[in-house]
């Protein structure tokens, strides 16, 4: 996620719309010949600079250049051309960030003054058959070495670690394979060692020597494998360790206690299990801690409350049991802003501490055994919050609805009851307009739902499901524009058909299954109604009269769906998918994930009468194996042939 938000942050700060072409006579201009005579040095790093530097072009007039740096401009089209190998006394050379594709150059191995070379994120750009190799085995002076996104598809070249000089590797996202070498590393200066997103690189753990200076280690997205050797404690200056989305196993050793340094420990998405040593007295440094995705058991030992420091706290989806550790003074965990605990054995009431943190941005703990009532925040900071199947009842406290940056609750499968929405109906106003995903399933909430959807509203999900809410659908959510998802199934709502919904351009999901709806579905005033609509589901209520034909006729997003044709994915964003309930062959299913190319029309059990209309033939993606067939079960009496 770090990577992600610096290359966006990268992007974002360097506008191609802004950058500045290079004309024929720009590496000729005073200012520049002047810069690079007198210091042999040039340095054009954000500069703004656009348009392809080709092979006759007069940047490569200057062969007494020690170190040239082009980083982060905007050289697309542009190749790592045979020019950059007329530098014979290069000593640095960074092309990073700058749009660098097509074949690098095998000329480029002909530097062998280089002391420093940086390639890193030149998207497309591939070395020519052998030319890594060219490059490994004659650019011996090297002491920093970053390819990342290069694509090398190699093995790896185990004679760079033979390199005493070396002092930062990256070659992360290069697409190497084979095995990574079993012997020891002496590499006293080695800082940086990053082979992230290899996946078919493969190997245990390195083993370093007691004399090196390793700060960074990035294995995650390999397939390195094994058991941690008890010399992991030997890297006693490392920073940062990340060997998520790995295969790792067994159990952590109690050597890591050694790492006083680390800030940032990352062993998610393995197979470690065992309990967690208690080994965070001396990790004080820690900003940020993620073990999720293991099979680790037991209590969290309680030395995870002196760390001051952190930052992210992540141990979702393990086998974690007991109480949650708390800070070791009331000062403690004062920069805590993610807390990610879901899918444990947690029990017990939800700590107090938790709910006053000054920093905190997202709290999950869901899918645990929390007991008790939901305490009130004593902070604004929160933007998601998760406590959905767990133990919990009482009310929302009224604090959650005065957490302006709220963009996602989900307290679903839980005992909440009371009429909690009619007491909150002024309360519901006062969500922020960020909130996008409010998800109240299978709770006991009685009553209606306010009527206080505003203009301007980012809600997109709005789950209702399971209650007891009577009454009508609020009309205000005409107002949610960005809705996508709307589910009021299995209450007691007594109301004619929501034409107006239809108006919504982003509804995908409508699903009033099993209330007291009734009365004809009318003819709508609304031009081409429910577009976007996938999911219908108005089983077992008291609908009557003739199928909604004008609806029927506008559900283009059910009509002639090549599946070959459309990329999939899951509706939702990146923090929250979407799920629904849906009926298949009687039987109730629970997804999860709802994919862009589900459809369902479930009608069943109502009063519906007439001709079965012929545009239900027009519906083609209510066909196959990923499809619900509209179903009219316990209709069809009242129905006749077309």
């Amino acid at each position: 996620m770090a990577r992600a938000l610096l290359f966006s942050s990268l992007r974002n700060h360097f506008p191609s719309r802004i950058l500045i072409p290079i004309t024929s006579n720009y590496f000729n201009s005073l200012l520049i010949r002047k810069q690079i005579i007198g210091r042999r040095v040039l340095d054009l790093s954000c500069s703004w600079l656009s348009r392809t530097i080709h092979s006759n072009s007069a940047l490569f007039c200057f062969p007494h250049l020690q170190r040239l740096n082009l980083a982060f401009n905007n050289f697309s089209g542009s190749s790592v051309s045979a020019g950059f190998g007329r530098f014979s006394s290069l000593m640095h050379l960074n092309l990073s960030y700058s749009g660098f594709s097509g074949l690098i150059s095998p000329e480029i191995s002909h530097l062998s003054n280089l002391v420093s070379l940086d390639l890193s994120r030149s998207r497309g750009a591939e070395f020519a058959r052998d030319g890594f190799d060219s490059l490994v085995q004659n650019l011996t002076k090297l002491q920093k070495l970053h390819l990342s996104g290069i694509s090398i598809s190699s093995v790896f070249p185990n004679s760079l670690l033979n390199r005493s000089s070396l002092m930062s590797l990256d070659l992360s996202l290069c697409g190497l394979h084979g095995r990574f070498t079993d012997n020891d590393i002496h590499l006293p200066k080695l800082e940086l060692l990053s082979l992230w997103e290899n996946s078919n690189l493969n190997g245990n753990f390195p083993r370093f020597s007691e004399n090196n200076s390793l700060i960074n280690l990035d294995l995650s997205f390999t397939n390195f494998s094994g058991e941690l050797p008890a010399s992991t404690g030997n890297l006693k200056s490392l920073q940062t360790l990340d060997l998520s989305d790995c295969q790792f196993f067994g159990s952590i050793p109690a050597s890591l206690e050694n790492l006083t340094q680390i800030t940032s420990l990352s062993l998610d998405d393995n197979h470690f299990s065992g309990k967690i040593p208690n080994i965070f007295d001396n990790l004080r440094n820690l900003i940020s801690l993620s073990l999720s995705w293991n099979n680790f058991s037991g209590q969290i030992p309680p030395s995870i409350g002196n760390l001051t420091n952190l930052y992210g706290l992540y141990f979702s989806h393990n086998q974690q049991e007991g109480a949650i550790p708390s800070p070791e003074n009331e000062n403690g965990f004062s920069s805590l802003s993610f807390v990610r605990l879901g899918y444990n054995l947690f029990n017990g009431t939800i700590p107090s501490w938790l709910y006053t943190l000054p920093s905190l941005v997202e709290l999950d703990l869901s899918h645990n055994k929390f007991i008790g009532h939901i305490g009130e925040f004593q902070l604004d900071s929160l933007e998601k919050i998760d406590l959905s199947m767990n133990e919990l009842h009482g009310s929302i406290p009224t604090s959650i609805f005065e957490l302006v940056n709220l963009s996602s609750l989900k307290i679903f499968s839980n005992n909440l009851s009371v009429t909690t929405l009619v007491a909150s109906s002024s309360l519901f106003g006062k969500f922020g307009k960020d909130l996008s995903v409010l998800n109240l399933r299978r709770n006991q909430f009685h009553g209606t739902i306010p009527q206080t959807f505003l203009k301007g509203h980012s809600i997109r999900t709005l789950d209702f499901n399971g209650n007891q809410l009577e009454g009508q659908v609020p009309r205000s959510l005409i107002n949610c524009r960005e809705l996508e998802v709307l589910d009021l199934g299995n209450n007691k709502k007594n109301d004619t058909f929501p034409h107006w919904v239809g108006a919504l351009p982003k509804l995908h999901v409508l699903v009033l299954r099993s209330n007291h709806f009734h009365g004809h579905i009318e003819f709508s005033k609304i031009k081409s109604p429910f577009m976007s609509l996938r999911i219908i589901d108005l089983a077992h209520n008291d609908f009557e009269g003739d199928l909604p034909k004008m609806y029927l006729r506008s559900l283009k997003a059910i009509m002639n769906i090549d599946e070959g044709n459309v990329t999939r994915r899951y509706m939702g964003d990146t923090y929250y998918e979407d799920s629904t309930v849906a009926m298949i062959k009687g039987l109730e299913m629970e997804f999860v994930k709802i994919l862009n190319t589900f459809t369902t029309i479930d009608l069943s059990n109502n009063k519906f009468q007439g001709e079965i209309p012929e545009c239900i033939g027009n519906l083609n993606s209510l066909r196959g194996s990923t499809c619900l067939i509209t179903t009219l079960q316990d209709t069809s009496h009242y129905l006749s042939k077309i």
